[in-house]
């Protein structure tokens, strides 16, 4: 009983923070989805394609289930799912996601949680794991990524937010007073005091 409330629940959040990170696109033109926003490169477009990649790597050749969608060998991965390349589109990099989405749901279904499966990346001892400890390495990394394109988002346009529903209309003088305020305080916390 326990374990499928788990799993459910897993399987819940990831669903949730999927669509969370694609919703961030939503709006930005083909540009700002795709140009570098950090000195490593960190772009919009980029992390989802990366979470897919990801995705479908673990739901997929760490259950003996290789992935529909064509991957490079994990041994020769260089980087490139990090970011879009001029030949691929918004449409098909999100097509990708969601069909990994299918084909991950469908492992996640299938399978028990004690399910066992093997990371051939994961340094010994760790390589033999389950699909419990997969599920959250899976949605960790969702999380994570989705928390970088909600900064990156903030960074283009100053929207936020986990969803669409909890959008508030952006009020930058309320904005700018609250980061006054912060700015405020961090100085004096390192100025000398009197």
């Amino acid at each position: 009983m326990i374990d499928e409330f788990a799993k459910d629940n897993l399987h819940g959040r990831l669903r949730r923070d999927r669509e969370t990170l694609l919703w961030k696109l939503d709006g930005l033109s083909e540009y700002d989805a795709r140009r570098p926003l950090t000195a490593t490169g960190t772009n919009l477009l980029g992390l989802v394609k990366h979470v897919a990649t990801v995705e479908a790597r673990y739901f997929g050749e760490v259950f003996d289930r290789p992935s529909p969608e064509p991957l490079c060998r994990w041994q020769d991965s260089d980087g490139s799912d990090q970011w879009a390349t001029e030949d691929e589109t918004r449409e098909q990099i999100i097509g990708f996601y969601r069909r990994t989405w299918d084909h991950s749901d469908a492992t996640i279904n299938e399978l028990s949680l004690d399910s066992p499966g093997h990371v051939p990346w994961w340094a010994e001892p760790s390589p033999n794991t389950n699909l419990f400890a997969v599920m959250l390495h899976v949605l960790t990394e969702t999380i994570r990524h989705a928390g970088h394109a909600d900064i990156l988002r903030e960074g283009l346009d100053g929207r936020t937010g986990v969803r669409p529903e909890y959008e508030q209309p952006i009020d930058e003088e309320a904005r700018a007073a609250y980061r006054a305020k912060i700015e405020q305080a961090a100085r004096s916390a390192v100025s000398p005091k009197a």
